[in-house]
């Protein structure tokens, strides 16, 4: 990250009945107000899409992922420019950025209003947020491909991702979303204190650099597969996700929905399969009683 992710503090620490003041490491958080413009040179616009509490850093990616992700945009060549105005929270207010579209590009907004899917906090979620997905999504109806790994190779994706999680090594405090290729390479890794951010960074940079559809990769989560972020990658037509926590009921039935194969639990050398096995090559598949 580029920008100041970390805010050093003074704590007390504890430990087997001593107490000694030390300087501890922090992930900061902050507010991030996402804005779109739009319209022709004669008649611009502007919009708030949203207020997205992050992790400062990649912050255009964030923006330009969850613009996509939320199918307000679909290619690259619609944006004309990333306009960006931060100030610290300790002035009390919020940091700003601003995609500019191109003249004639007319956004899909009616996303922003209705919510084609929300998060867990509200409980509410359901089969209407995933047919919604299916109306908006540039990728999601790609038909299944040739994607398969072998089951002893995510073993130590964990592993490859810790090592580049360079400000949780100092916190301890943030997610991280991590895009590997079929042979268990790392592509991308990017990291924030919104598990939800961190993915829409990864993919504002895959979408930056057109490289998607993300078809013949493999997303790796640091932590629990909820619904949005399995709605996200159905966005950008992965089709392998892993992630070192658990699913919830509804990540399983969306994963499934989509022909999206979905692991969790993955550490000490063990996983389990919830959705699309068939990609995940086996060992010895033994049922039991």
């Amino acid at each position: 990250m580029c920008a100041v992710s970390i805010k050093k503090s003074p704590v007390i620490k504890v430990s087997n009945g001593h107490a000694t003041d030390v300087i501890d490491s922090l992930a900061i958080e902050e507010p991030l107000e996402i804005r779109l413009g739009y319209g022709p040179d004669n008649d611009r616009k502007g919009k708030n899409i949203s207020v997205t509490m992050r992790t400062p850093g990649n912050d255009p990616e964030l923006a330009i992922g969850f613009l996509f992700t939320e199918g307000i945009i679909t290619h690259k060549e619609q944006i004309e420019a990333v306009e960006c105005s931060f100030i610290t929270c300790a002035e009390n207010k919020e940091n700003t950025i601003l995609i500019n579209l191109k003249p004639g590009i007319v956004p899909v907004l009616q996303n922003t209003d209705r919510n084609f899917y929300t998060t867990s906090s509200c409980g509410v979620c359901g089969k209407g947020s995933i047919s919604a997905i299916r109306t908006v999504s540039v990728f999601s109806q790609k038909k299944d491909n040739d994607a398969a790994v072998n089951a002893e190779l995510l073993y130590n994706l964990p592993m490859v991702l810790e090592q580049h999680q360079l400000v949780f090594a100092d916190t301890g405090g943030l997610h991280a979303s991590a895009l590997f290729n079929l042979k268990g390479d790392l592509l991308l890794a990017r990291e924030d204190v919104g598990r939800h951010n961190a993915l829409d960074k990864l993919i504002g940079a895959a979408f930056s650099d057109e490289q998607l559809p993300l078809d013949n990769h493999i997303l790796l989560l640091s932590g629990r597969a909820s619904f949005e972020l399995v709605q996200k990658a159905a966005m950008v037509g992965i089709q392998i996700i892993v992630a070192v926590g658990a699913p919830s009921s509804l990540a399983v039935e969306l994963a499934e929905e989509f022909n999206i194969t979905l692991a969790g639990f993955l550490r000490n050398n063990r996983f389990n399969i919830y959705t699309a096995a068939h990609r995940i090559l086996l060992p010895v598949h033994e049922i039991a009683n």
